[in-house]
């Protein structure tokens, strides 16, 4: 056992509510049933299977108000892996459903016996006809999939809300739509082929010219089955009219039975059928997108009104002025939005009644917006508009800045809303179409029926598509209020088809939630159609029974989940999943919404539970030690949920006092610490130029079993040589800023074999060149930004360093004078942000007169402007870090390396590399699995430079991909040098 083993119990549930009556039973603390796991594991392998009950229980939750744990979790490679988890379903009559991002908000990607994760090895898109077209993996993000069109000038047809999350193959799983899209930019209107695996494990390409040929030959029951519901079909002129109607307006409520109407061929009934089928008649496991343009000129403005009807009401004179988007927004949507940063606070004093409507128009050049802008006026004049609070304008505008915040504000409606829902209770998301020119009428009608039932929701939704989205709360453990929500779900559903005909899924699908209604939306003929499709192409039931077709009218009830109450900072996250794709350690262990989610079922449980037990035997590592703490689940969280800062809280639990100890007093020390620190590496150095690396890696490797993996570091072969003895002399006269050259940089060189100056050096030279001289203190030696302790949870030493820096640096600065200038990114953002909760009150009020500014910022603002570029390479690739994503400093980086380099290349994958300051060398897994895809794409060509803003960020990257990364600044330097 190591000497310095974690507190027992430190992570145990302060305070237990359970237990739920949805709590994981005691019987499923084992996982995964012995004969299941085994035969599953000979047949894909050990590491294809995921049997713990920790692994079962994070998969176990998605963006819906319904819960259910899978027996195992299988994680797919390729086609081969799905084929062969079908057959072994079909052959041990068992369940099979397919979940991608788990953005699904009716329970589609959750599943009873075998799930199958078809994200993490499923991702890519390939960019064809110079964007007309591009084919897509199914795991594949639609904002991934948009930066790689976006260069082509083109974009997808689909645009949903979640798109930083959601999937293509979600996404054409269940005909999601969005902002845009409505009935002609959909999925199934802009899908041009797909591959699929139907449950029998046959593939279908459909671009394939003899695909038709080729599954007669293999299901020539199935064609013909098809082609015999198709003459059905069109023989009811009745029924064919009744389908054309259903799909005039938004609709994603059962199978696309147009697509019988539509395909003239099985294949191509197929490819319409695929679409909107929620994974029950197959799995789509590649499809190829027909584009649309890109239009880069917007007008945009949010206006309100006094009232939803009011606004509803103007929707119709957008759409004929030829908006693109008409958003509407609701008081209750408009309030909760507070919480999403850059939403003006005066939000908040809206009244009860007010909504608003986000409008844009958008034209492929200047003459088409100006003509947009003219039309848009004419609009705006004939209007009766409220201005309640001061940030209102009620204008249209062109500056990219302000559109972007409407849209952040109105795609964080679920978010947002679910956030501010009283703790402990189920969010639930409806969402229904009604003929556009009934939007007034149908808004009206849901108020009255809400209020009737005792519910305020929140609305929002794509008005000029008819289309409207509401939440509404209730606590899904007490059973009178399950019956309320059952009461008011029979009454609106049959308000949406009784008054309106309208779609009671109009983009989010049918789901859980709604595939007891549906019936009565389609009529016993229709429906019992959709039941003979799914039997003919999936005749065991194999495939994601009940989440689309269900006939227990109670079915929308089973399975919803409580929300028991989390740490503070978490308590809020309603399970949607944005923070996934963000989070270095998605691919190794457990995402953000998993920790929580983890969280939430220990408190569900009763203390000294076996299911208890297995969580926290899992959670050290699975979550807390594998956390990357870049918080950038922050960034990505609509209501800004730091699921790093807890992992931090969490590691300082698990800190013995006599750990703690050693923290601080290493921070009273750390000028002896620092110097013993460069000292080491310098040795380190001269050891592996005589033996190589393989005995430092056989020591620290011993320390590390010894001590405990989690402080111990391992030694890479990519780890830079010593940094220099002393640092460059530079003048306090006449200097701009004062240099503070990060401890990392005090300690670690650059990288080795590229000659020329330190970073330090380059700082100094390059400002100096610029006629900004920069002044270098003489006691920087021994202060430190605090991250070092920050982000392991040593709260004492933390406050030391945090406290010794800000006062060191007022000093420095002359009170704030002179800007304090930082050359490593993750100290930039610790002393400018993260230092402030530590401090004292004398020192807050200093820290607040500081101008802390990043190397970085000071060159392409400061320096630029003043320097000649001499020389330039011919590329070069960033690696933007974490903290400058934070700071919002990327473009800065840009701006640099566009002075330096003729080409520069973000990698569409650039993401945190979870060095984490030495945590990549306490987990190097964890670096290797949160920068596999960016590497990927650094190493499919050559650069020039390979460039960025951190050391260790740069170590973590030259380990990932074999290339030498080095500060931008040590470029700007070369290309200014005479």
């Amino acid at each position: 056992m190591p000497l310095l083993e974690p507190k027992p119990g430190a992570l145990r549930p302060r305070s237990v509510s359970g237990p739920a009556p949805d709590r994981v039973p005691d019987r499923r603390a084992t996982g995964t049933p012995e004969v299941l796991r085994r035969e599953l594991t000979e047949l894909l392998g050990a590491d294809k299977v995921l049997w713990k009950i920790s692994d079962l229980v994070r998969y176990a939750s998605d963006a819906s108000p319904y819960r259910f744990v899978p027996q195992v979790v299988v994680v797919a490679e390729d086609i081969d892996d799905v084929s062969a988890v079908l057959s072994y379903a079909h052959g041990r009559q068992r369940e099979v459903v397919f979940r991608a991002a788990g953005t699904s908000l009716n329970g589609q990607s959750q599943g009873e016996d075998i799930l199958v994760d078809v994200r993490r090895h499923w991702a890519g898109v390939e960019v064809l006809e110079e964007g007309l077209r591009a084919r897509i993996q199914p795991g594949t993000t639609v904002l991934r999939a948009n930066a790689a069109l976006a260069r082509h000038g083109r974009v997808l047809g689909p645009d949903p809300a979640s798109a930083i999350a959601c999937t293509l193959g979600g996404v054409v799983a269940n005909n999601a739509s969005g902002m845009t899209a409505g009935t002609t930019r959909n999925s199934y209107r802009t899908l041009s082929s797909l591959t699929l695996v139907l449950p029998s494990g046959t593939v279908v390409d459909t671009a394939d010219p003899r695909a038709d040929e080729e599954l007669a030959h293999a299901e020539p029951a199935l064609c013909h089955g098809l082609m015999e519901i198709k003459k059905e079909i069109e023989a009811d002129a009745g029924l064919v009219a009744r389908i054309r109607a259903k799909y005039e307006i938004k609709n994603t409520t059962g199978y696309r039975l147009d697509s019988y109407l539509d395909g003239a061929t099985p294949v191509e009934i197929l490819r319409g059928l695929m679409v909107g089928s929620e994974g029950t008649l197959g799995f789509i496991s590649e499809v190829v997108f027909d584009t649309l343009p890109l239009d880069r000129e917007l007008t945009s403005a949010l206006l309100f009104f006094p009232s939803l009807p009011a606004a509803a009401a103007a929707v119709p004179l957008f759409n004929r002025a030829g908006a693109l988007a008409v958003e509407l927004m609701d008081g209750n949507t408009l309030r909760a939005s507070v919480a999403v940063e850059g939403v003006p606070a005066d939000w908040a004093e809206l009244p009860k009644d007010t909504t608003a409507l986000l409008v844009e128009f958008r034209a492929p050049d200047e003459a088409g917006r100006s003509e947009d802008e003219r039309r848009a006026a004419e609009v705006l004049a004939g209007l009766d508009l409220v201005a309640p609070v001061a940030s209102v304008t009620n204008a249209f505008t062109r500056d990219p800045k302000t559109i972007s915040g409407y849209w952040k504000a109105r795609k964080a409606f679920v978010t947002a809303v679910g956030g501010a829902r009283a703790s402990g209770t189920t969010l639930i998301t409806e969402d229904f179409a009604v003929p556009p020119s009934r939007l007034a009428e149908a808004c009206e009608a849901l108020l009255e029926l809400q209020a009737r039932h005792g519910f305020d929701a929140a609305v929002a939704g794509h008005a000029a598509h008819g289309n409207l989205h509401f939440l509404l709360a209730f606590d899904a453990a007490d059973p009178a209020d399950v019956e309320r929500y059952a009461a008011f779900m029979d009454a609106f559903c049959r308000l949406t088809v009784e008054r309106f005909d309208g779609s009671l899924k109009a983009e989010h699908s049918t789901g859980r939630n709604m595939a007891p209604f549906l019936e009565l939306e389609w009529g016993p003929r229709a429906t019992e159609l959709m039941w003979r499709t799914k039997r003919l192409l999936d005749p065991g039931l194999v495939l994601a029974p009940r989440i689309l077709l269900d006939r227990d009218p109670q079915a929308h009830l089973r399975g919803l989940k409580t929300i028991p109450r989390v740490e503070s900072v978490a308590d809020p996250c309603i399970e949607c999943g944005f923070c996934e794709p963000t989070c270095p350690s998605e691919d190794l262990t457990t995402t953000p919404r998993q920790r929580i989610v983890l969280r939430r079922e220990m408190m569900r449980q009763q203390p000294g539970s076996p299911v208890l037990g297995g969580l926290l035997d899992s959670y050290g590592y699975d979550a807390v030690d594998t956390c990357a703490g870049d918080s950038t689940c922050k960034l990505a969280c609509p209501v800004g949920i730091d699921t790093g800062a807890l992992m931090k809280d969490f590691r300082h639990r698990r800190h013995s006092p006599r750990e703690e100890r050693a923290a601080k007093l290493a921070a009273d020390r750390f000028r002896a610490v620092e110097g013993a620190a460069r000292l080491a590496v310098a040795a380190a150095d001269k050891i592996t130029d005589v033996v190589g690396d393989r005995v430092l890696e056989a020591v620290t490797g011993a320390a590390r079993r010894i001590v405990r993996p989690d402080l111990v570091p391992e030694w890479l072969p990519q780890i830079p040589g010593a940094a220099a003895r002393g640092l460059p002399a530079t003048r306090r006269v006449g200097a701009a800023a004062v240099y503070y050259p990060a401890c990392v940089n005090r300690i670690f060189g650059g990288p080795d074999g590229k000659p020329g100056p330190s970073l330090p050096q380059a700082v100094v030279a390059v400002s100096q060149r610029a006629g900004k001289p920069v002044w270098i203190p003489r006691d920087v030696a021994g202060t430190c930004c605090a991250t070092i302790w920050h982000s392991k949870g040593y709260d004492a030493g933390n406050r030391v360093m945090a406290n010794r820096i800000v006062a060191a640096a007022w000093g420095w600065t002359a009170g704030g004078r002179l800007p304090l200038v930082v050359d490593a990114s993750s100290c930039t953002l610790g002393i400018s942000h993260e230092v402030v909760p530590y401090l004292t009150d004398d020192n807050r009020a200093l820290h607040a007169e500081l101008r802390i500014v990043d190397s970085v910022v000071w060159a392409a603002e400061e320096l630029l402007p003043h320097l000649r570029i001499r020389r330039t390479v011919g590329s070069a690739v960033l690696h933007p870090t974490c903290s400058m994503r934070h700071l919002g400093d990327e473009a800065q980086l840009r701006a640099v390396a566009e002075a330096c380099a003729d080409e520069v290349v973000v990698p569409h994958d650039a993401g945190c590399c979870a060095f984490a300051g030495d945590r990549g060398m306490l987990h190097p897994e964890l670096t290797e699995s949160a920068t596999a895809r960016e590497a990927a794409e650094v190493t499919a060509r050559e650069f020039d430079a390979h460039l960025s803003a951190n050391r260790m960020c740069e170590v973590g990257m030259d380990r990932a991909t074999g290339r030498s990364y080095y500060s931008a600044l040590l470029e700007l330097e070369r290309a200014t040098r005479p």
